[in-house]
């Protein structure tokens, strides 16, 4: 299970952040770890009317995606952060 606030550089580790701030980014979304993970060789399973519990309140912080358990969530986190983080800097070029 990964919701898009694990990568939120805006968050601390205590609000719901489950990567180092280097491998964080601005404003995730749902769509981009979608994206993120499919390019990282995962086949995400999506649930887009699902809230994380810390953040129940924000309709527009819903979605969660599932992709099969192979190996650490961590490792499974930092590849998906490692395509994020790349789509923010073809952005910002």
């Amino acid at each position: 299970m990964i919701w898009p606030i694990y990568f939120d550089v805006a968050r601390s580790r205590r609000e719901g952040r489950m990567v180092p701030l280097h491998d964080a980014i601005h404003d995730p979304t749902l769509d981009a770890v979608i994206s993120a993970a499919t390019k990282s060789g995962l086949k995400p399973e999506i649930e887009r009317e699902k809230r994380h519990p810390k953040t129940w309140h924000q309709v527009e912080a819903a979605g969660r995606i599932l992709v099969p358990k192979n190996g650490p969530k961590s490792a499974v986190l930092k590849r998906i952060a490692i395509f994020l983080r790349e789509k923010g800097k073809k952005k910002s070029q």
